[in-house]
């Protein structure tokens, strides 16, 4: 079987809803460019909002053997996922982790990511928490944002994203959980979600000048979360 890997554009699902471009839409042109014999399959990819690495395979057992491999790693702890990320705000420490419980909980008509501060052995048990954890490095930083390097340790839905606003330097870009940091003469402090209706992302005016955006255009600005690397087997 053949296996490939491609690099995902921001905003790209997976799988798309009804009449929407998504990357399994894709596939049977992608196979026929490259005139493959076999239909490709997605093994691993980011989420929608993200960036990055996209590994295809024409062959469902390698397909399946690859992806025991991704959660076989994680239980011996081995991390074979490795993002880059864009934050506004720095680290207070050049390395580090994030470590937090999270679950999803129903605000009006939607279904949001929250942090649970102190979860219980119950909750945890039921799988109603989730305990999750990730590492960062800092790579660089300037003009107050900065270059993260991020391994999850555990698997959750917008884990990453929300990590970072829980580190109070949300990744660029995010107009979901961004709204969460708030700041006082320059001081970042976390609001509860109840209190951030979803927004776009509040950029001050050096920054957006440096990105060359107007506040009309900033609602367009990506993500700025890629996943860099794979290992595999």
């Amino acid at each position: 079987g053949t296996l490939l890997a491609l690099s995902k554009p921001p905003g790209l699902p997976v799988l798309g809803r009804h009449g929407e471009l998504s990357l399994a839409v894709l596939l049977p042109a992608l196979r026929r460019r490259l005139g493959l014999p076999a239909e490709l399959h997605v093994v691993k990819a980011p989420a929608r909002e993200c960036s990055g690495l996209v590994l295809l395979s024409s062959c469902h057992r390698a397909t399946e053997q690859i992806q025991q491999f991704f959660t076989d790693a994680r239980r011996r702890g081995q991390y074979p996922a490795t993002y880059l990320a864009v934050t506004v705000g720095v680290p207070a420490e050049a390395e580090g982790e994030i470590r937090a419980g999270l679950c999803w909980q129903q605000q009006g008509d939607a279904t949001v990511v929250v942090q649970v501060p102190a979860p219980g052995r119950r909750s945890l048990a039921r799988k109603e928490v989730k305990s999750t954890l990730t590492r960062y490095w800092v790579l660089g930083a300037a003009g107050g944002c900065a270059l993260l390097q991020l391994q999850p340790r555990t698997a959750f839905p917008e884990q990453l994203p929300v990590h970072l606003t829980l580190l109070l330097c949300p990744a660029l870009g995010d107009h979901k959980h961004s709204s969460r940091v708030g700041r006082v003469l320059g001081v970042p402090f976390l609001l509860p979600p109840e209190d951030t209706p979803t927004r776009t992302q509040v950029l001050d005016e050096e920054l957006l000048s440096r990105l060359g955006l107007s506040p009309q255009q900033l609602h367009r600005l990506p993500l700025h979360l890629h996943l860099q690397q794979l290992v595999l087997p």
